[in-house]
């Protein structure tokens, strides 16, 4: 239909002509209550937005020469770290000559994977990063 009589039906009716597809052709229009639309549009991305679950990353950090308790203390955060459904960053910060002993760290990671009690996914895998050994858990979902 023309666009002059378009515009006349929406006149008409009190609505607005909207382009749905401007680049198609003919060009496609649609007569509907553009403010309407605008409020329905924002109420589905709030909507969205509310249901969206943020996921942070905590860390956790610790040391060579970590005593079983502490490791066991750490782990316990970390359970609860994972429970509430973020990710867990563990940190092995190595001193002097700890850094000639990295398989030592190694091992910390695995004891503390083990005494974790929550289903964990190794997201990255222990990585010596300068002084650093990373690794990233994530729960199992």
């Amino acid at each position: 239909m023309p666009i002059q009589k378009a515009l006349g039906l929406a006149e008409e009716r009190q609505l607005d002509l909207v382009r749905i597809a401007p680049n198609a052709k003919p060009p496609v229009c649609k007569i509907m209550d553009y403010g309407k639309y605008m409020f329905e549009l924002s109420k589905k991305e709030k909507e969205a937005r509310k249901n969206q679950k943020v996921i942070n990353i905590k860390e956790v950090r610790l040391s060579a020469s970590i005593e079983e308790h502490d490791l066991g203390v750490k782990a316990r955060n970390a359970d609860k770290f994972l429970k509430a459904g973020n990710k867990v960053k563990v940190t092995i910060r190595f001193r002097g000559r700890e850094m000639a002993h990295s398989e030592i760290g190694y091992e910390i990671m695995e004891k503390f994977i083990s005494m974790l009690s929550v289903d964990v996914v190794v997201e990255r895998k222990p990585r010596l990063e300068g002084w650093n050994m990373i690794m990233i858990l994530a729960p199992n979902n």
